[in-house]
């Protein structure tokens, strides 16, 4: 139900649109500028606007970017020993970062040797049944 007050804004704000008092606005027709996050809770935004002026970042997105980091380097390496202890390095900060976040465990980022060990399993079965 519509009050009288905003009855009377909504015909202001109809009569101001035929008039074209809304056309040639600045930033009419530009993308919406997201830099101020919305989602970012109110107590934070001024702390994350300081670290992002001193390009600093938050703990979380520096260590997922640590975490791609290593995972792009992994896909590099020939040697079996250094990608076993680069493996290592990123099992811990995928580690890290699951502990660090504080929600549903569905979120959580996988470990890396998961994907080997079903792969090594799948196989040594395939052998046993020939």
């Amino acid at each position: 139900m519509i009050t009288g007050f905003e009855k009377i804004v909504e015909e202001r704000i109809r009569k101001a649109q035929a008039e074209g008092a809304f056309d040639n606005l600045p930033g009419a027709g530009q993308p919406l500028d997201f830099s101020q996050d919305a989602q970012v809770p109110e107590d934070l935004r001024l702390p994350y606007k300081i670290l992002k002026n001193a390009d600093c970042l938050p703990p979380e997105i520096a260590l997922k970017k640590e975490i791609r980091q290593t995972e792009e380097l992994l896909a590099q390496m020939p040697d079996t020993a250094e990608r076993y202890a680069t493996l290592k390095k990123l099992n811990f900060l995928i580690m890290k970062f699951n502990a660090a976040r504080q929600g549903s465990a569905r979120f959580d980022i996988p470990q890396q040797y998961m994907a080997e060990i079903t792969e090594r399993l799948s196989a040594s079965q395939t052998k046993t049944k020939r």
